[in-house]
């Protein structure tokens, strides 16, 4: 299956780019085709322009400054993100990717007023996340990351069994035993992926 990997993390030594290395490790050595997407290490600008949101809805340009990432999306099979959960919510700059990527015909089409998704092609969805606080605080506020992937990428996506969402709360306050655990359940998860 060809999967895309989605990462956001600026640091190469942080707890995040383990878990990074582990999802693609594991996937690969699963038999998948990653296609191993560090939104940093790539220099991808999550910035819509002016001119990008003129153009948003207009089919026919609104990809031109991404094509090369719509493409990544639109031949992938199955997608992972890879992220930290910053002030209740994505890292800029995969929001931004949301933004400016999963575009009008690209994530979601139109039609007779409303968006119906367009990301059939995508057969399995996973999330690995690392959460700042504890899971009380997410709740709290509502836990936007998660309901992200698990409503509105799934809607756009289709129907799916199952969409793992793994987490690791309260890294404000973790061990090398929570983190090895952790690292432990994303490993075997996305072996069985």
């Amino acid at each position: 299956m060809r999967v895309l990997v989605l990462y956001a993390h600026p640091v190469e030594t942080s707890f995040q780019a383990a878990l990074h290395g582990a999802v693609v490790g594991a996937l690969t050595r699963a038999g998948h085709q990653v296609d191993d997407c560090d939104l940093y290490g790539e220099g991808f600008d999550p910035v819509l322009s002016r001119q990008e949101r003129i153009d948003y809805h207009d089919l026919a340009v609104n990809r031109r400054n991404v094509d090369p990432y719509v493409e990544r999306v639109m031949r992938a099979e199955a997608l992972v993100l890879v992220y930290p959960v910053w002030n209740f919510g994505f890292p800029a700059i995969l929001k931004g990717f949301f933004d400016r990527v999963f575009l009008p015909g690209v994530s979601f089409r139109m039609e007779n007023g409303k968006a119906v998704g367009n990301l059939g092609h995508i057969r399995k969805l996973a999330a690995v996340a690392t959460y700042g606080g504890a899971r009380w605080r997410a709740l709290l506020v509502g836990d936007p990351p998660r309901k992200s992937v698990t409503r509105v990428l799934r809607a756009q996506v289709g129907r799916l069994g199952r969409v793992p969402y793994l987490t690791h709360y309260d890294m404000n306050r973790s061990t090398e035993a929570t983190r090895s655990a952790f690292l432990e359940r994303v490993t075997k998860e996305m072996e069985r992926f």
